[in-house]
């Protein structure tokens, strides 16, 4: 984790509350887009719960994902994979991409190449990332570490997942 104590000097924490509220505030603001989306394309793993919240509040019918690996918690920098595409046969402008956040751009970018012309949202953003997408709630500084809820459970530091620690 010293690659990423030299990178991330600040951590800002959110709370499944907080996530709800944003995620809440994001769908007002995609209806100001449009009015009616057919489908959500997460990005997983980030953007799953934030899209499910999204296509409950859009009452969007249809989840599907992209699955890429663009980093790990030991290695930042690690090569960008993808390792699931969802099926691109009836892709139209009413999709919308759904992420957690936007940081450095790598995955948004990835992403873009595979639905140009799709709305992307996120829920925070990053500077760096910020130009990639169309839409987001809440910027943070580039230096600092989000924390979501599903990766410190009920403390206020990162917990390493179950897989991590055997």
């Amino acid at each position: 984790m010293d690659d990423m104590a030299e990178r991330y000097r600040k951590t800002f924490s959110i709370s499944w509350d907080q996530l709800q509220k944003d995620c809440r505030a994001l769908a007002w603001k995609l209806l100001e887009v449009r009015k009616e989306w057919s489908k959500i394309i997460a990005i997983a793993r980030g953007g799953l719960v934030p899209a499910a919240i999204i296509a409950r509040e859009l009452n969007i019918k249809v989840v599907d994902t992209v699955c890429i690996s663009s980093y790990t918690i030991r290695n930042q920098s690690a090569t960008l994979s993808i390792l699931k595409r969802p099926d691109l046969a009836d892709m139209d402008e009413s999709w919308l991409i759904i992420d957690d956040l936007v940081d450095t751009g790598r995955t948004a970018t990835a992403t873009r190449e595979m639905f140009p012309g799709i709305h992307f949202a996120t829920v925070y953003a990053k500077p760096e990332g910020r130009p990639i997408i169309d839409t987001f709630i809440t910027e943070v500084s580039q230096d600092t570490w989000i924390l979501f809820p599903w990766d410190s459970y009920t403390t206020t530091s990162f917990v390493s997942p179950i897989a991590d620690t055997v």
